[in-house]
């Protein structure tokens, strides 16, 4: 089974949505199917379900092992967790967790092992657990003398925020990715820091929005510190926001960028069910519930395949194909500006080369198509993730999105949307912040974070 959306720069795209609406119709239209369910477990007990249906008969092994495998993926990132269990089917169980062991997701199970302490596995059963959900507020707390801080992957901003109000505002050029030395992590995060707290007469409270997985405060696994090594990172990087709140002697509340990308729109545009998307030098997600809420979730989308041609491009860390740092990001302009007939110096850095094509003409015909490419991806992967998200407000945030290249990514994606999944179409609404909001927006409402 493979389904092609074909464009000029991306012959080969195969969006997942499709080949998962494909499936599911060929499966109930067979009258020979059954019923799975797959739950994963995270922290403290809290655990998700997706019930779905594969095909019973034995030649349909393949398509439904492709299908499971691709689907546990997503939910592992999505939801996050270290224990996997498939309700029914013995033999796809057997299968799948032979992937996760010995095969393509090594790499996937040893993070989650690391993101919560525990030991991954994938477990069979014939009676689906017992669930046990939560959802939590996050942000939104205005009062007081505060410092707003985002690490991002080519920058970092920092925020003075007196009673809602910023300030002093600075973004800081940096290159987290391609230091092994935990010094200059500490220390530009530390000096950045610092800045803003020389604006205010005192400090109530820091709040940090920072790429990776942080666990009470502490950094579990983060692309910012990709080249320290473990030890390192266990000594130096692990506590490094709560090194420094200790120094202030101020209250902290570490949360994902993603989630804070959420919070930020929900704060701006006073609404919920929102989906918070940021695209820069990967691809970070948060969530804001219906009641206006976080779920606990991990909403880790760089890693979620939204691809499913066979020779897509390869994410580096996880060595998997498809997924949306690649698709989200500054690598997804670069990559297709190359298939343009662009050429970058060697050694150029990825934020220069991404420069490099936001300085061409708008109106030419390689910037339209390199935009247009993105804006479809978008479209198609805001209806894959609505298999698992109720969404009805999708904010853009990142460098990628700046210019008339961000305008040119809605309007693609929304006709896609209203194209090939009308009451998708008829649902969600795609916008971008305002340009103040987007440079120093997400600073800002991580100083909301701290409770005081």
């Amino acid at each position: 089974m493979k389904f092609t959306y074909p464009m000029k720069l991306d012959p080969n795209f195969s969006p997942a949505i499709l080949f998962f609406n494909q499936f599911k119709k060929e499966v109930l239209d067979s009258n020979h199917y059954e019923k799975i369910s797959v739950v994963v477990e995270r922290n403290d007990g809290y655990n998700e379900c997706y019930d779905t249906v594969i095909f019973k008969d034995e030649e349909r092994f393949n398509d439904n092992l492709f299908y499971v495998e691709r689907l546990v993926k997503s939910l592992l990132w999505i939801y996050g967790g270290f224990k996997v269990t498939l309700v029914s089917n013995k033999k796809l169980y057997d299968a799948l967790k032979d992937i996760y062991q010995n095969s393509k997701r090594v790499f996937d199970a040893k993070f989650m092992s690391r993101i919560y302490g525990k030991n991954f596995e994938i477990l069979h059963s014939d009676v689906k657990p017992v669930l046990n959900s939560i959802d939590q507020p996050i942000g939104k707390h205005l009062k007081g003398y505060r410092i707003g801080f985002d690490a991002g992957g080519s920058d970092m901003k920092v925020s003075a925020v007196v009673d809602g109000n910023p300030i002093f505002s600075e973004e800081i050029v940096w290159f987290p990715k391609l230091n092994s030395d935990p010094i200059y992590h500490k220390t530009h995060i530390r000096n950045a820091i610092l800045k803003a707290v020389e604006k205010m007469p005192r400090v109530d409270a820091l709040g940090v929005s920072s790429a990776g997985v942080y666990v009470h405060n502490e950094a579990r696994v983060a692309s910012l510190f990709i080249q320290v090594p473990d030890d390192l990172f266990d000594q130096h990087i692990k506590n490094i926001y709560i090194d420094i709140a200790k120094e202030l002697n101020i209250p902290l509340e570490v949360a994902n960028d993603g989630d804070v990308t959420a919070l930020a729109g929900s704060m701006s545009l006073g609404k919920n069910k929102l989906l918070g998307i940021a695209m820069g030098t990967s691809e970070a997600a948060g969530y804001i519930n219906s009641e206006g809420n976080i779920s606990g979730w991990l909403n880790e989308l760089a890693f979620v395949p939204v691809d499913f041609q066979e020779h897509g491009p390869e994410d580096e860390w996880s060595m998997d194909i498809g997924v949306g740092c690649k698709y989200f990001s500054q690598d997804a302009v670069i990559r297709l500006a190359e298939v343009s007939g662009i050429k970058f110096e060697k050694d150029m850095p990825l934020a220069e080369r991404l420069k490099v094509v936001q300085n061409l003409d708008n109106q030419s015909e390689t910037y339209q198509e390199i935009y247009k490419t993105i804006g479809t991806y978008l479209g198609f992967g805001l209806a894959y993730y609505s298999e698992f998200y109720d969404i009805e407000e999708v904010l853009l945030l990142g460098r990628v999105t700046s210019g008339l290249g961000g305008k040119i990514i809605i309007d693609t994606a929304v006709e896609v949307l209203d194209k090939v999944f009308p009451s998708l179409g008829k649902k969600i609404h795609i916008s971008l912040p305002d340009e103040k909001a987007r440079r120093v927006g997400q600073s800002v409402a991580a100083a909301s974070l701290v409770k005081l």
